[in-house]
């Protein structure tokens, strides 16, 4: 076997990371866009996009993903190969560790040819060191869904006191079935995850003052709603403290979110949950979002 070359891409290489052949059946290689148009946008730096060769030919690529801002990539997006042995040492040289997460069609395990282009890639990052973490939904709003009716039992305000959020949040995080918060809870503390979950909402790209604290009309905090923007508009966050869960509040706070959203013009709303939070996927159910896929998150120790 020859020598195994695993480099980062240098400019002008999109169309060599977009050499390697494809089924197109899992991950973002499946998706409608290619590696270049999105590289072209912006979405991916070149030294962050690594590729495996043996004799000038590709036989596994790596993407990783991070915001404009980022001193390094927060995620693994693109990962696919013909050469498994390769495509475990390229994630074992590349120098990032980050999540990884693996994007599948809606009922993929019904679907043979599918589970076994998931388990190829599974198998790849377990060898290299990751985990399954969690299964999750992906949910794609478009217009033609339609704007559920407001339920009207809950006001929404701004809240420009990063206090008030972050309390909620410790509250929240009690009881969480949030798989990504009950990981870092169990690493660093309900402190930390709260912490967390505000650095990622201060990531987004949308504005601050799109956060919003959802009380009864009494003034009692219910929860917090987060319409925001990624690469499209997205519900940020929906969640109930402990103490008001049970009525039903996560669809009213989704359906706000849903307004303010569509109200702006967006025509795509992306959204996810974990497959555990069953509340949580009836409400975007009830409110009329598809599931446009679903994913893997799969993450270092």
């Amino acid at each position: 076997m020859t020598d195994l070359v695993i480099r980062p891409l240098v400019p002008g290489e999109a169309e060599l990371f977009e050499s390697l052949p494809t089924d197109g059946l899992v991950g973002f290689s499946a998706g409608k866009s290619t590696f270049s148009e999105l590289h072209e946008r912006g979405e991916y730096r070149i030294d962050w996009c690594w590729v495996a060769l043996r004799d000038g030919v590709v036989v596994a690529r790596a993407a990783w993903f991070g915001g404009p801002k980022d001193d390094a990539p927060l995620a693994l997006d693109w990962f696919d190969f013909t050469d498994a042995d390769a495509a475990v040492e390229l994630l074992r040289r590349a120098p990032y560790r980050t999540e990884f997460s693996l994007n599948l069609v809606p009922g993929w395990r019904e679907r043979p040819d599918v589970v076994a282009a998931a388990n190829a890639q599974i198998d790849a990052v377990a060898a290299a060191g990751m985990t399954p973490l969690v299964e999750r939904y992906v949910y794609l709003w478009t217009p033609e869904c339609g704007v559920p009716e407001r339920p009207g039992r809950l006001e929404f305000r701004p809240e420009p006191d990063d206090a008030v959020f972050h309390d909620i949040f410790l509250r929240m995080n009690k009881s969480t079935l949030d798989a990504h918060a009950l990981r870092t809870i169990a690493k660093h503390g309900e402190e930390a995850a709260a912490q967390e979950d505000m650095d990622f909402l201060r990531w987004m790209r949308g504005p601050r003052e799109s956060w919003l604290v959802a009380c009864t009309p009494d003034g009692e905090i219910v929860g917090l709603t987060v319409p925001t923007r990624h690469t499209k508009a997205v519900i940020g966050y929906v969640g109930v403290v402990p103490e008001h869960r049970g009525h039903g509040y996560a669809y009213d706070l989704l359906v706000e979110a849903t307004h303010r959203l569509a109200d702006e013009g967006a025509q795509e709303i992306k959204a996810g949950t974990d497959k555990g939070n069953i509340p949580m996927a009836k409400a975007f159910a009830k409110a009329g979002y598809p599931i446009h896929q679903e994913r893997i998150d799969l993450v270092y120790p």
